[in-house]
């Protein structure tokens, strides 16, 4: 994969954070207008989110990761497969992409570019099923990763499209698109502060899932088994 300068993969995350959010909230209002029956708004929120990610995933990728998640991008500086300097900058990126993309879902409505959300999601159950949804996608991105590269943009839209409906949270598993998804009062929203027991939840359900797959892959033992066998001139 070609290396691309760091301005470029910021561009890529911001972008692509900005897209996604726009489709989580944008195709959420549209859904609320069209019907109400709040289960089918749902799905036409669910189906809009999974598909655009499998265009982002497929079409940004290549570029820098697309992530579009700051505890993916802290993941892979844990593992050591991306900088550590890099950090900072691919969630600044992110964050302010989720928010531009909320401010152009809410012009394309003719709503007020900003509002603060009172969407009440907070409490046990909430924060755990956070923590499920989080974990589930680290695991499936890095698994994915490991056996099938080539298909985790499907992977990743098929298991959000599923985690809408099995969590209770609806699967935000994603702290810059939460920020994002409180400044909107529709049908997405979340209160600013029920922020933090989300966040805080997103990470604990990361972090797991980055131990687990280590282990459950053996990656340290696979890297040592490598280097063995790696000729040394």
């Amino acid at each position: 994969m070609t290396s691309f300068p760091l301005s470029r993969r910021l561009v890529s995350e911001g972008l692509g954070t900005g897209i996604l959010v726009a489709t989580v909230v944008g195709s959420g209002i549209m859904a609320d207008r069209l019907t109400d029956d709040t289960a089918l708004a749902l799905l036409g929120n669910t189906l809009a989110t999974g598909a655009m990610l499998v265009v982002l995933i497929t079409v940004l990728g290549p570029i820098s990761g697309a992530h579009f998640n700051p505890v993916v991008s802290l993941v892979f500086a844990l593992r050591r497969e991306l900088p550590a300097a890099s950090v900072p900058t691919y969630i600044a990126a992110q964050t302010f992409g989720g928010i531009a993309g909320t401010m152009l879902a809410h012009g394309m409505f003719a709503l007020p570019l900003l509002q603060a959300s009172e969407t009440i999601r907070s409490g046990g159950a909430q924060w755990l099923a956070e923590v499920v949804a989080t974990f589930g996608l680290v695991f499936v991105i890095l698994s994915g990763i490991r056996f099938r590269a080539d298909a985790v943009a499907w992977l990743v839209g098929l298991y959000i499209t599923a985690a809408y409906w099995f969590t209770a949270s609806t699967s935000f598993a994603n702290p810059a698109v939460a920020i994002a998804r409180s400044l909107t009062n529709t049908f997405s929203g979340i209160r600013p502060i029920d922020l933090p027991g989300f966040i805080v939840a997103e990470m604990i359900g990361a972090l797991l899932a980055m131990m687990l797959v280590g282990w459950l892959l053996m990656d340290a033992r696979n890297s040592q088994s490598l280097s063995k066998t790696e000729p040394t001139s």
